[in-house]
Parts: structure tokens; C-alpha cells; sequence
């Protein structure tokens, strides 16, 4: 069985000898994560549709949340060897799922807006930190190399996740009580702690596959991952880049929350039409990253593969802002969100195997952490503001096209970093 599966590996991915079993582990961690948050996101989304309102509130607590939790988890990993405390930040939100089932199974109905209202942010911010510190450990055990044939393939287990968690969602949400899908995300946040163990078994036996991890502790204080991106071009940049993505998802988000809240009355129909679209998102995703995402970065390199995410972007809010529809929305989000997964992901996490090990551990979650959550909350802001002075969702578009102009021009500056770097 071994042998077939890595026949089968070896005749779609560019996969050296010693790499096989690595490559599936992290590609198995990747889907469980995935799978994890896809059976909560159309439930967070739904709710940020009922409570549209008040979108830049709740932003504005995930933002505060980020700012209290990242010098947590930098402290974290000053202090521990990666074996410890990536296992110990999923077992974390775990623990987090099973105190949110236990309030809505126990509390009153008349708290449920509130626990919605919290679990909003808290799913906020479960999603870009399970995700930051798995990319983190990938990129930590990849090398450079590796990480431009491997990584869009593992890229292709978190896919798989999201196919299958979106599928869950859309098979069992009109027919099941919320808190059940919660109690199912338990088990894959276990699953992944035991293949971040496994891989870095692998790693202490055979170093000359992965890297292996230094006896030195990765050190510093809570907040020496925002001096590193202060400090270094190259970070600023992907900072920067990220910044102009989050503008770019949040228009496109609110947007989708406006025109969704005003289609369905029903909540258990949102969540069923939210989990539908995530469920085309991550087939075109798993197409392109099992078909074309190797070939893309190899062809193209880093810079322009990141490229493709804000000429999308661009292509799209001019059509919004030209036929603000419900089925223009649709192709405009399954198109974004399977190239910024399928393409920019991998493209962005093979720049962090070029710097050190506390930057892909501690600058990388307060990019990926608090600039992203920034970038939410301020993109959050000008959105109400714009609504505000009476701009109308096609006009909001259309105001963030010369935004996503600027990213092209960064992303074509990563570009040019990255290859100087890596020669």
C-alpha cells in the first residue's frame, strides 16, 4: 500500500527520494486544519450576515483580540521547541470548542446573540492562527528549494479539508442543532497535533530530508516579531502585500454579506448557500493546485504567481461595480478565493523559507495575525464609512480598483526580492 500510494504521489508531484512520508503528513495536517474550520465558517459567516450591522464592531474586537493573543504565542515560542507548541496551540482552540458547546447547550436562548457575537470573533481568529502556525512548521521543516515543488501540493490537503468540511456543513446544517458542528471540529484539531509530532520525529531522524530543529531555543520577547518586520524590506513588503489582500477580501466580504442578507431571509439558507460556494471555492482550488500551481510558480516564479491574486481582484470589482449582482458576486468570489488559495498561498509561504526561524515563527504571526486583522478592521471602517456617504455596493467597488493596482506593483517588488534572495 505504501508503495502504490507513493507511486501515485511521485506521478503527479516533483517528490524526491526521503520526501514521500513527510509530504503526506504535512498534506494530511493541512487537511484536518482545513476541515476543522470549514464545518465552522459558513456558521461564522451567517452569522456576520444576521448581525451586517455590526460587522465593524466585531472586526474591531478581533482586532483587539489579535493584538492580546500574539505575544502569547510568540512568548510560546521563545520558550518551547515547535514538538510542544504547535500541538499546544490546537489542543488550545480544542479546549475553546468544547466551552462554546457547553454555553449554547446550557445557557438560555436569550444569550444566543451574544455567544454568536463572541464566537464571530473567536472563529476569526482560530482561523488565521491554526492556519499561520501550520505554514510556519511547513516552512520551518521545507527548505526553498522543496518548497517551490512541495508546497502546492500540501496546499492541496488543506483544499481537500475545505471540500470536505464545506460538504459536512451544506449535507447537515438544516438538519442538525449548530453546537453539533462544533463538537465534530474537535477531533481534527487532535488529529493535526499528532502529525506536527510525527514530523518533527521525522525531522530529528532524517535532517537530511527536513530541517531539523537546532537545540537552540528560537528566543527573543512577545513582541520581537513586529521589530523583525520593522527592521527587514523584505517583510515590510509581504506586510504590505497582505495589507492590500485584506482591503481586497474585505470590500468583496462585506459586499457578499449586504447582497446575501438581503437575498435570504432564512439564516439555515445562508449557511447552506455559504457552504455550497465554499464547496466550488475548494474544487477549482484542489484542480489548479493538483494540475497547475508547481507548473505556475516554476514558470512564472513568486512574484508574478502573486500577481495573478490582484489582477483577479481588479477584473472582478470592475465587473461588480459595472452589474452589482448576486450571481456576478458568486463568480467574482469563487475565482478570488481559488486563486488567493490555490496560487498565492504557496507563492507567499515559500518567501518565509528564505529567512530565519524566528521570523517564520513570530514576524509571520504578527503578519499574519495582527497586520491581517488590521487590515480587516481598518478595510472594515472605510467600507462602513463609504456606505455611510451613500456610496452604493457597486460604487464601493469600484472605488477599490486603483487600490488593487498598487498590490500588482508589490507583488511584482516581492518578485524581484525573492530572486535575488534565493540565487
Amino acid at each position: 500500500m505504501a508503495a502504490l500510494i507513493g507511486g501515485l504521489v511521485r506521478r503527479v508531484v516533483p517528490v524526491r527520494e526521503g520526501e514521500t512520508l513527510p509530504l503526506l503528513l504535512a498534506t494530511a495536517y493541512g487537511f484536518a486544519i482545513l476541515y476543522s474550520y470549514y464545518l465552522l465558517r459558513p456558521v461564522r459567516d451567517e452569522i456576520g450576515a444576521a448581525d451586517r450591522g455590526n460587522l465593524q464592531v466585531l472586526w474591531t474586537a478581533v482586532f483587539v483580540v489579535m493584538l492580546l493573543a500574539v505575544p502569547l504565542y510568540s512568548a510560546a515560542v521563545a520558550r518551547w521547541p515547535r514538538a510542544v507548541f504547535v500541538p499546544l496551540a490546537n489542543r488550545f482552540f480544542a479546549a475553546n470548542l468544547l466551552v462554546f458547546y457547553a454555553a449554547l447547550y446550557l445557557l438560555p436562548e436569550s444569550a444566543r446573540a451574544w455567544i454568536d457575537r463572541v464566537f464571530y470573533v473567536w472563529v476569526s481568529v482560530f482561523a488565521l492562527f491554526v492556519v499561520t502556525v501550520f505554514w510556519g512548521f511547513v516552512a520551518d521543516l521545507f527548505r526553498h528549494e522543496q518548497g517551490r515543488r512541495l508546497f502546492g501540493f500540501i496546499a492541496v490537503g488543506s483544499s481537500l479539508g475545505g471540500i470536505a468540511g464545506s460538504a459536512t456543513t451544506a449535507a447537515l446544517a438544516q438538519h442538525v442543532p449548530v453546537f453539533l458542528l462544533l463538537l465534530m471540529a474537535v477531533l481534527p484539531l487532535e488529529v493535526v497535533s499528532w502529525c506536527a509530532r510525527a514530523l518533527d520525529r521525522h525531522a530529528q531522524r532524517q535532517p537530511a530530508t527536513l530541517a531539523r530543529e537546532p537545540e537552540a531555543r528560537i528566543g527573543g520577547s512577545a513582541w520581537s516579531g513586529a521589530r523583525l518586520v520593522l527592521r527587514s524590506p523584505a517583510l515590510l513588503r509581504i506586510a504590505l502585500w497582505l495589507l492590500l489582500m485584506t482591503f481586497a477580501s474585505t470590500i468583496l466580504y462585506f459586499v457578499q454579506a449586504h447582497m446575501l442578507g438581503e437575498a435570504y431571509a432564512d439564516r439555515a439558507l445562508r449557511r447552506v448557500f455559504l457552504a455550497r460556494v465554499d464547496f466550488v471555492v475548494n474544487v477549482l482550488t484542489i484542480a489548479t493546485q493538483i494540475f497547475l500551481t508547481a507548473h505556475i510558480l516554476r514558470r512564472l516564479g513568486v512574484g508574478l504567481t502573486l500577481a495573478l491574486l490582484p489582477a483577479v481582484a481588479l477584473v472582478g470589482f470592475v465587473a461588480l461595480g459595472t452589474a452589482p449582482a448576486l450571481a456576478a458576486l458568486v463568480v467574482v468570489r469563487v475565482l478570488y478565493d481559488s486563486s488567493r488559495h490555490a496560487l498565492a498561498k504557496p507563492a507567499r509561504e515559500v518567501l518565509f523559507t528564505l529567512v530565519g526561524r524566528e521570523e517564520r515563527y513570530k514576524a509571520k504571526a504578527f503578519i499574519d495575525a495582527v497586520v491581517y486583522r488590521g487590515g480587516d478592521l481598518a478595510s472594515g471602517w472605510i467600507y462602513a464609512g463609504l456606505a455611510a456617504l451613500g456610496l452604493s455596493v457597486g460604487a464601493i467597488a469600484l472605488v477599490a480598483v486603483p487600490v488593487v493596482g498598487g498590490w500588482i506593483l508589490v507583488a511584482r517588488q516581492l518578485g524581484r526580492l525573492e530572486e535575488r534572495d534565493s540565487t
